[in-house]
């Protein structure tokens, strides 16, 4: 059995290390493509909020949401006012910078996660009397279908 130099052992271990440094980097993208109508405030607030989590957000203004939602297979009664688009994943409304990075670590098989509706204290539905409605981000799966991923303003 051939002997391994220990020169050649350090540039295997070397090269793995960097190839697992390479895909820690790139699992988890931060870049999110937004699709939103051009009237919607409290759209540019949940832009905002994750800009500021650290996302890289382009912002794409479209008139007909619906279709576009439909055609990624996402049930209308889990629509709210705005899509996001990252890494393979759809975000759908007002869900928490926090859990769209929990989707990508745990890198679930599913469609996305929404927060359906528009809930007052939400990320974008911030209120000035600092009000706040107790709500799940869902994570949808492919077949249409729901689970809670996260509970929001619960005690």
């Amino acid at each position: 059995m051939p002997q391994i130099s220990r020169r050649l052992l350090l540039v295997s271990c070397a090269a793995l290390g960097l190839g697992g440094a390479a895909r820690a980097q790139t699992r988890g993208s931060r870049a999110l493509a937004v699709y939103k109508s051009p009237t919607c405030a409290c759209c540019d607030g949940w832009i905002a909020h994750m800009r500021a989590a650290g996302f890289t957000v382009a912002v794409h203004i479209t008139s007909d949401l619906q279709t576009f939602r439909r055609g990624r297979g996402l049930p209308d009664a889990l629509a709210s006012c705005h899509t996001g688009v990252i890494d393979g994943y759809l975000v759908e409304g007002h869900v928490p910078a926090a859990d769209v990075v929990r989707l990508l670590a745990e890198r679930p098989e599913a469609l996305g996660l929404t927060a359906p509706g528009m809930p007052l204290g939400s990320p974008g539905m911030e209120t000035p009397d600092g009000r706040k409605q107790p709500f799940d981000t869902l994570l949808v799966l492919r077949s249409g279908q729901t689970r809670v991923f996260a509970r929001h303003g619960r005690t």
